[in-house]
């Protein structure tokens, strides 16, 4: 899945890959999460622009969205049958620019985060569907989730799933909605190959959304696993001290 991105290449960086006529200057941001306005492009008169949209898509018949889930995944398999994205994959499919993006790993006693990227480096898009949902005043309000499909072997060690990425090569095939059809585009809608991104472990520090800043993305050092590591309980300590035994030090070993 995908719950968490970053945007860290400059703009003019973003505009030269994706190719849209605005020109938009934007920070990087390194803990972007959902309900949040993403950058997203489009495909609208036969040229790619530039867009904010909310992520977190509304389907357009949604009454109130407050009462509705919070959809920022749509998975590749269902995609065409889901009552919330069976237009939006033959009518508004979209891309969003990213550097890479969060996952947490769940061990026996604890849950790590890593980030995760493409190994040269270099952004890339995810494959995003977008809504426009209008309430019952005449606002607008624009939505988009980001497509999931299988993980690839290498990267099922973190999690099972994982973003769809549009190769640069298909920007146009995907984003190109006139047919009315998704027929033409649902073989894209895999994880990438083996070996094609790589990640590292991070600091816990990027489980607060309020933590924004560049060195979310950096290894985690010894000192920050040794003080991010899960404290023994006191009760654990108490009965072990109990036992006697290692000179009345309590060993938990």
């Amino acid at each position: 899945m995908c719950g968490r991105f970053v945007i860290t290449s400059p703009p003019a960086a973003i505009r030269h890959v994706f190719g849209y006529a605005e020109q938009p200057n934007f920070p990087p941001r390194f803990n972007i999460a959902p309900t949040q306005p993403v950058p997203v492009v489009i495909l609208e008169q036969g040229a790619r622009h530039f867009r904010l949209m909310r992520w977190g898509l509304v389907p357009a018949w949604v009454k109130d969205p407050r009462k509705f889930s919070l959809l920022i995944n749509a998975r590749s398999e269902t995609v065409q049958e889901k009552p919330a994205f069976r237009n939006a994959i033959r009518r508004r499919r979209c891309l969003i620019p990213t550097d890479g993006y969060y996952e947490w790993h769940v061990s026996a006693d604890r849950k790590r985060p890593y980030f995760i990227y493409r190994a040269n480096r270099e952004p890339f898009g995810f494959a995003g569907l977008a809504e426009t949902w209008v309430g019952p005043n005449g606002e607008e309000v624009d939505t988009v989730a980001i497509v999931t499909a299988p993980a690839s072997p290498d990267l099922a060690v973190l999690h099972h799933r994982v973003p769809v990425m549009i190769a640069e090569d298909a920007f146009e095939q995907w984003l190109d909605c006139s047919s009315d059809s998704a027929e033409g585009v649902m073989g894209m809608l895999r994880g990438p190959e083996a070996g094609e991104f790589a990640w590292h472990e991070i600091s816990t520090r990027v489980n607060q959304v309020a933590n924004d800043d560049a060195q979310l993305i950096l290894p985690i050092t010894d000192e920050q696993r040794e003080a991010e590591a899960p404290k023994p309980k006191r009760a654990a300590v108490k009965r072990a001290a109990s036992r006697g035994g290692d000179e009345g030090q309590g060993s938990l070993f």
